[in-house]
């Protein structure tokens, strides 16, 4: 076909359908179809009339779709995308068949019972779109008309909350199709800000709740007092406050959240149909006042206010339930305060009546039956009826199984499990303490960095407890390989979901090589995206976390097809106790376990079942005395002159001896009949961890005048972390390298950093004469490219943030975050002469996050760390006596090797003891192999 006749078709076209247009007669419209398509027939593909001849065919189409002549929508949007694709950013009519395309979607999001996906394209088309239309054309016009942007704005609006990912990015596009001064601006920040909330109560993330409320500030800020919306903006924004509040506990937050929940319920006055919500929420923050500072006036006003919005919510209210279930809640409260059995029974009541109004799937129905759980627990206390706490755990149980909630909602819950089946000591309490684990390990494992999955860890008040009080009760019920297993899931969930990322797959690789190495591509793509801070770019933050779950669920797939494997069913799950007894390969484990319920010891042996060891004498609040008495003990002897008395500490170690020690040791001698001088593992939890085990001494005098052994005379100690910890450090310890040796000094820090430390030079020409390899480094570098390592610097530990704890050297300071980044898979030995290198943080389920464990996961098997501050001019004779101990050998052709470690220190601690004060010779530690 030539041009003109491609052009005539074209014109029989125009004419045929703008008949059927004023006509409505289907055969023009028919005709007109059909002439266009034979045009589109012989404009193949690189033809210059291809996108004029698929537009034409669109629109033809489309025009019959709307006026329900045609169905076929899908081929009319096929067309239009097509013909955008051949028209790219900068062709000149680009922007038109965006346009087109737009009208496709908006229309087919009309007839096609408003399915969202169509209009959230339409948006972001007209995010490209509106930028390219000058101002005062005919597409300026058409395209920011009311069928236009404003149309698409206008639906997006009516759209349910969407928290997923895309949900904020449709709301962040919306936001951007009207900027300030648009009057769809303050409704778009509002919702921007209710969807970042709804976010924020399903995945946890602190920064969309602040973000959240800047928009709410936002449009607020832009409503007059007179404006029709403003009560639903500030209601919108006390919400969020009230969230913040509940989650980070700033009384600010509930001051402004109650302020402005009183200024929506005066914009409400009786008779506005919003009255009831301004009731609700008003009451709602009131209840939360009450159960902070406990004044009953507060309660006494929420549950007047629920009781006004209850008779606004009759029977039949779509509502109804909520204010069932928060007049209930504040009865409850006052039940709590005031101990008025009338207000708690009528509570479990009205619990009961919002609930029928519940169905199975409702949004909220698991709130409820969590707070009746909690209401029946509560009766059950005072009444001890056996089947109030028996549906308070079933309750608590369905609750957990409702499809709707997140994480955050899910943990909550499953604490409140446990709470209530510690109580009345019932059987499913194991089953609690496992779930919540296993949600907790979820949330946590979908935070992209290691800094946000410690906050998500830390957010949740009882939380720290949870595995200790887990192991109790698996010992409780006799089952102590539970209590191992429980034990070690909580305590090692950082170290854990990183060092998922960093697990060899040697083994896989002789059974499947192709998955083997999808998994090592996926997982060390999850290694590098786990950034080690929060980005300040709100967009590109999004797009990493979207990303890193995107990876996620691809590497649980893998991870998924890997354990269908025959012998790789436990592939990367958490350990069982088998995987855990290699840690006891050459040695006892002995876990200290500090719980609220019982404080005790578990030996894990080198073969045959876990033995406990009852700890009667002590309790977790001895044990939280014993350590501050320590801390103030130490602080003292540190000041005190080399002939004083340590008269405390020596009363404290005589202690640790009697109460916790011995016990263990007569297990260790008589039941698993342990030589002396072999090795022993402590694996102290909770408040042990700031206990010096190692240095336990009974301080006494036997009849024949010799000295009673304290236990470092017995054995030889070592800590872990882990039970994980100690397994990873000796299965690496199968790829050895040629060993090489390197001395990192830093004794003069930036100014004003730290005091100058004056012995380290000479400490460091110490080690090199012991070591004539040594080599002075003062770099990260020396970590990554020796296999020993020496470090004589500041140590200093962050309470607030552990990953911030660091080394202090001249440039920058290495901090524990720069060593867990660190994959150093040939590294052996570390000794860390610096303080504070081996003191954990309470905070987080684990106690175990400091320098000496953040190296032994970097790779280092073998760690000399310290407890406290060191006195770097007796540190000296430690060390000279440690590393002669170590490497006596070597002059006979022995070899460098990192398992002698602890024995090099105990036998070195022995030998100073004329030499160095108590406090100074019990500052060192070994971790590892």
């Amino acid at each position: 076909m030539v041009e003109s006749e491609i052009a005539r078709e074209t014109d029989a076209g125009h004419e045929r359908f703008a008949t059927y247009v004023t006509s409505k007669t289907v055969s023009h419209l028919n005709d007109a179809i059909q002439h266009f398509q034979l045009v589109l027939d012989q404009c193949p593909v690189g033809h210059p009339d291809r996108a004029g001849a698929l537009t034409n065919l669109a629109w033809a189409r489309l025009e019959g779709y709307t006026q329900n002549d045609l169905q076929d929508i899908d081929s009319v949007t096929s067309l239009f995308r097509e013909a955008l694709a051949l028209c790219p950013q900068g062709h000149p009519d680009h922007p038109l068949y965006l346009y087109h395309l737009t009208s496709a979607l908006n229309w087919r999001y009309a007839k096609e019972n408003f399915i969202a996906a169509y209009i959230h394209e339409s948006a972001q088309l007209y995010c490209k779109l509106l930028p390219l239309c000058p101002e005062g054309t005919y597409l300026d016009s058409i395209a920011a008309g009311a069928n236009g942007v404003n149309y698409v704005i206008r639906e997006c609006d009516k759209l349910p909350i969407d928290t997923s990912d895309e949900g904020i990015h449709i709301r962040r596009v919306i936001l951007e199709l009207c900027p300030l001064g648009n009057e769809h601006h303050p409704k778009a920040l509002d919702k921007l800000g209710w969807a970042l909330r709804s976010h924020f109560e399903q995945c946890g993330s602190i920064d969309d709740l602040d973000e959240s409320i800047q928009r709410g500030r936002e449009a607020v800020s832009l409503s007059s007092e007179g404006h029709s919306e403003r009560y639903a903006y500030v209601s919108n924004l006390a919400h969020s406050l009230w969230t913040r509040f509940n989650h980070q506990g700033n009384y600010h937050d509930l001051d402004e959240a109650i302020s402005l929940c009183g200024e929506a319920l005066r914009l409400c006055p009786v008779g506005h149909q919003y009255r009831d919500f301004t009731l609700d929420n008003l009451g709602n923050a009131l209840f939360t006042r009450f159960k902070q500072c406990s004044d009953v006036n507060n309660i006494n006003r929420a549950i007047s206010l629920q009781r006004e919005a209850l008779t606004l919510r009759p029977p039949g209210h779509p509502y109804r339930d909520c204010t069932l279930n928060n007049l209930a809640n504040s009865l409850q409260s006052r039940y709590d305060k005031l101990d008025v059995s009338e207000d708690l029974d009528e509570a479990i009541d009205l619990y009961r009546d919002s609930l029928q109004l519940m169905p199975h799937g409702h949004p909220f129905r698991h709130q409820t039956l969590y707070n009746l759980s909690s209401a029946l627990s509560s009766r059950f206390t005072r009444t001890q009826k056996s089947e109030d706490i028996e549906e308070a755990i079933r309750l608590c149980q369905e609750s957990l199984a409702h499809p709707t909630q997140g994480y955050l909602e899910r943990i909550l819950e499953a604490i409140e499990w446990v709470r209530e089946s510690e109580l009345c000591q019932h059987v499913s309490a194991l089953e609690a303490y496992q779930t919540c684990l296993d949600l907790f390990n979820n949330h946590v494992m979908m935070r992209s960095s290691i800094i946000s999955r410690r906050e998500a860890a830390t957010a949740f008040y009882g939380a720290r407890s949870l595995p200790v009080d887990a192991a109790s009760c698996a010992i409780r019920r006799d089952d102590l390989r539970r209590a191992v297993e429980l034990l070690e899931q909580g305590r090692g969930q950082q170290w854990l979901l990183s060092s998922r990322f960093k697990t060899p797959i040697e083994d896989l690789e002789s059974e499947n090589s192709n998955l083997a190495h999808r998994l090592s591509e996926l997982s060390k793509c999850l290694s590098e995206a786990q950034g080690s801070t929060v980005s300040t770019d709100r967009a590109a933050a999004e797009r990493a976390e979207t990303q890193y779950r995107r990876l996620q669920a691809q590497w649980e797939t893998v991870v998924a097809e890997i354990r269908n494997i025959k012998g790789f069913s436990r592939f990367l799950l958490p350990p069982s106790y088998e995987d855990l007894q290699a840690a006891a390969r050459h040695g006892p484990v002995i876990i200290l376990l500090a719980s609220q319920y019982s404080c005790g010891a578990i030996i894990v042996p080198t073969s045959g079942e876990p033995l406990h060891v009852p700890l009667p004498s002590i309790a977790l609040t001895d044990l939280t005395t014993l350590k501050d008495r320590f801390a103030r003990a130490i602080r003292q002897s540190c000041r005190m002159k080399p002939g004083e008395s340590r008269k405390d500490l020596i009363v404290l170690l005589r202690t640790v001896w009697e109460a916790i020690m011995l016990p263990i040791v007569n297990v260790l001698e008589h039941v698993l009949e342990l030589k002396h001088q072999s090795r022993i593992w402590l694996c102290p939890t909770a408040a042990f961890t700031s206990i010096p085990l190692h240095a336990a001494h009974p301080f006494q005098t036997r009849p024949d005048r010799s000295k009673e052994p304290c236990l470092e005379d017995l054995y030889i100690c070592s800590y872990t972390p882990t039970l994980s910890a100690l397994v990873r450090s000796r299965k690496m310890m199968k790829k050895r390298v040629r060993p090489s040796f390197v001395a990192i000094g830093q004794g003069q820090p930036r100014a004003g950093k730290s005091k100058e430390l004056l012995a380290v030079d000479s400490k460091i020409e110490l080690v090199r004469k012991l070591v004539p390899e040594t080599i002075n480094h003062t770099t990260i570098s020396g970590l990554e490219e020796n296999t020993w390592v020496h470090l004589a610097c500041h140590g200093k530990q962050d309470c607030e943030q552990p990953y911030n704890s660091h080394f202090v050297m001249k440039d920058q300071p290495i901090t524990l975050l720069d060593i867990m980044e660190k994959d150093i898979p040939h590294a052996e030995f570390a000794f860390l002469s610096a303080c504070h290198t081996a003191v954990g943080n309470e905070e987080t389920p684990d106690e175990v996050i400091h320098l000496a464990a953040g190296l032994q996961f970097s790779g280092f098997k073998s760690v000399i760390g310290t407890l406290w501050e060191v006195d770097d001019a007796v540190a000296k004779h430690v060390v000279k006596a440690f590393y002669e101990n170590l490497f006596k050998d070597l002059e006979v052709g022995g070899e460098m090797d990192c398992m002698k470690a602890a024995w090099a220190l105990n036998r070195a601690t022995h030998s100073v003891k004329t030499k160095v004060l108590l406090e100074q010779r019990m500052v060192f530690i070994h971790v590892g192999v």
